[in-house]
This record gives structure tokens, sequence and C-alpha cells, in this order.
């Protein structure tokens, strides 16, 4: 069953479409970048986006700070969120659950299915802007060295180590991105309605960040920490916030999917 999935998830037109459009916003920045020789000033704009102009191999980590805060969510939340709905729209839900699957594998593999696109969409975002960087962006030292956040250097190895960090950090931002939408896929016969209960839930979240009446909250907020990876890249590294971004989703994956997999295997399917 998750291999058939795996299978639909990647020959569906649809996956490589969002794809490409997560794309599309980091490669226009790259040329515009290249350009103009004009980029916003340290400490303003998607973290990295100011040191591209003289090492364009950051710029994977500036074009997941582009596409993180909005483009990415979303999309994560429209594929999460048409796993279940899209089935019962489709009238395909009850004749999925007629064969010997059971509810519980029907889920497992939408999950991982979904767990999928995370991983293929932050990768390709990542290859693809590592590829306009260096084309359209240059290098700025032949050793491979880096500086860090911090103004220390850090060695071509180290880099890639972080780098590989950061991209693991994203996915698990994104995956309780994906439970939510999951969960919401599971309440509703309409992928739409999903993925906008989900994004609104990411809506909410970035508005209570900047009230100051909101402090209380903001700890547990699901988007407080998503660009806590930037912290990897400071020397030495700051775990503190990676940490609670981790725990954080941590909690949300459990209870999402856990809410997910109580509706879904004890409500009647009609469609």
């Amino acid at each position: 069953m998750i291999r058939l999935e795996l299978t639909s998830m990647l020959r569906r037109p649809r996956t490589w479409v969002t794809i490409a459009m997560l794309n599309a916003l980091p490669l226009v920045v790259a040329i515009l970048l290249a350009v103009t020789d004009l980029g916003p000033r340290p400490g303003t704009g998607p973290p990295f986006l100011s040191a591209v102009l003289t090492d364009g191999t950051l710029f994977p980590l500036a074009a997941l700070g582009i596409v993180l805060p909005l483009f990415l969510p979303v999309a994560v939340a429209v594929i999460a969120g048409d796993a279940i709905a899209g089935e019962a729209q489709a009238g395909t839900l009850r004749y999925l659950l007629i064969s010997p699957v059971g509810r519980t594998r029907l889920l497992v593999a939408k999950l991982a299915s979904t767990i999928a696109f995370v991983l293929l969409a932050v990768l390709v975002v990542a290859v693809a802007a590592y590829v306009e960087g260096r084309v359209l962006l240059g290098s700025a030292d032949p050793s491979g060295s880096v500086t860090s956040v911090s103004g220390s250097t850090l060695s071509q190895a180290e880099m890639i180590q972080r780098t590989v960090v950061a991209l693991g950090y994203v996915t698990v931002m994104m995956l309780g991105v994906a439970a939510i939408a999951l969960f919401f896929s599971t309440v509703t016969e309409s992928g739409v309605s999903a993925a906008l209960g989900t994004v609104a839930i990411l809506i909410g979240s970035t508005v209570l960040l900047g009230l100051d009446a909101a402090d209380v909250l903001q700890p547990y907020l699901p988007t407080r920490y998503w660009l806590a990876f930037v912290d990897l890249f400071r020397d030495p590294i700051r775990w503190d916030g990676v940490l609670r971004g981790l725990a954080s989703q941590g909690a949300y994956l459990v209870v999402f999917l856990g809410a997910a997999w109580a509706n879904f295997t004890t409500k009647d399917i009609n469609t």
C-alpha cells in the first residue's frame, strides 16, 4: 500500500507542478541579485540573503528562508490536506476501505506519501538553489570555507554537515504542518477545506508571534521555531532554539496524528 501511494504521488503532475512553483521565487530572487548586485542589509530579509552576493553557495539556506514562512507550508498543507479528504471527495475512499486494506494501514500509507513529498520538496529546493547560487552568484572562497553567522570561518566539511542538519530540521518543521493537515483531512471531505484550515492555524500562529500580549502562548505556537535552523550556522551552534523547535513539532506530530487516527478509525464512511 505504501509503495502504491509513493508511486502515485511521484506520478501525479500536481506533485511536480507544486515543487516547480516552490522553486520559482528563489530563482527569481537569484536572478535579481545577480543582475542588480543589490541585496538586503545584514540582519534584514530572509536568513543568509545578504550574504549570498559574496558567496552563492549559501543560497540554498537563503532559499529555505524564502519559501519557509509561506510557500512551503502551504504546499505541504495542500498535499496532506488532500490525502484522505481527496479520496472522499472523489468517491474512492469507500472502495479503498472495502478492499482488505484497513483504515490504519491506509492512514499510514497516506502519511508515508506526505513525508516523502516533504523530503522531496525540501531536497529539490536546496539542490536547485545550490546550482542557481553557484551559476548566478559564484563562490567566495576556492577552498570552500564559509563565514558563519557569528563571523568565524567554517570549513567545507562543517558547512556540509550543518546544511544537512538544517535540511532535516526544516523537514521536521513541515511534518508538523503535515500532521495538522492530515487531521483536518480526516474531518472534512474537501481537500481545499483541510488545507485552508491548516493555513488558518499557521496564519493565526504568525499573527500571535507579533503580539506582546501573547507572550505566554508564543513558545507553543507551531511557527515559533521554524527559522531556528539559522542557529546551526553560528559558532558555537546555539542548540536551544533548535531543540525547542524539535520538541514543539514532535508534540504537534503526536497530538494531531493521534487525533487523525482516532477520528479516521471511528468515523462513518459514506462516500
